[in-house]
């Protein structure tokens, strides 16, 4: 039986990617970085400090982590500030709704930073229905290392085996599977590119869930 859902953020709750990827690529050009669509594909699902720490790494950037992660929220909250237009995904309020009805515990794991999420959860009112949020940067590795799954599956006091996962990256199928944690994969429109074969079900559209179906497991 399943007592709680651990939910990803940015493409299962919000699709906030197109604006992680206008943020990352203005800055990609402000550093004189050449960074190609396949690579980016590649950073999906990590966190902004794995991000950059791995660009450090590879392009020798001299700037440091906190400066290059405080330029990337600035505009990524720009963005954000400015899309009116900015919504949740179809489907996944009425799917959190139904859950906490059914007495589900609700996690949100995200690689996002913690000020990110708290911009997502303000904006559309998700704090009632999550009894914790879990950031991705606090943990030294991002997904697909799994710490952020078990951690988060710790805090609902939740062992692994009675826990599900929502995910839409390749990375964040990973780690929820290398947590010995259930997984479906979200292939939406927004997540094309993503492996999520690894997933134990993949579904297109939040309608094809339902409380009772999730809770039998």
């Amino acid at each position: 039986m399943i007592r709680t859902v651990i939910f990803d953020m940015d493409g299962v709750i919000i699709d906030t990617e197109p604006l992680h990827h206008r943020a990352f690529f203005t800055q990609f050009a402000e550093l004189g970085l050449a960074i190609t669509e396949a690579e980016y594909a590649t950073f999906l699902g990590g966190s902004t400090r794995n991000v950059f720490q791995r660009l450090q790494q590879e392009y020798g950037l001299t700037q440091d982590v906190e400066s290059l992660l405080l330029r990337k929220r600035a505009v990524f909250n720009q963005l954000f500030d400015e899309d009116a237009d900015l919504d949740l995904l179809p489907g996944v309020r009425a799917l959190i709704e139904n859950l906490r009805a059914h007495g589900v515990r609700l996690v949100v794991a995200s690689s996002a930073s913690k000020a990110t999420i708290a911009r997502v959860f303000q904006r559309f009112a998700l704090g009632p229905y999550f009894t914790h949020v879990v950031s991705g940067e606090d943990f030294v590795r991002s997904k697909p290392d799994p710490a952020i799954f078990r951690h988060a599956a710790a805090l609902a006091e939740t062992p692994v085996a009675e826990c599900l996962v929502i995910e839409d990256s390749a990375n964040g199928v990973t780690a929820a599977k290398a947590a010995g944690i259930y997984c479906i994969g979200y292939a939406s429109p927004h997540s094309a590119g993503q492996d999520l074969r690894h997933a134990d079900r993949i579904i297109q559209h939040f309608s094809e869930l339902s409380p009772a179906s999730i809770v039998a497991g």
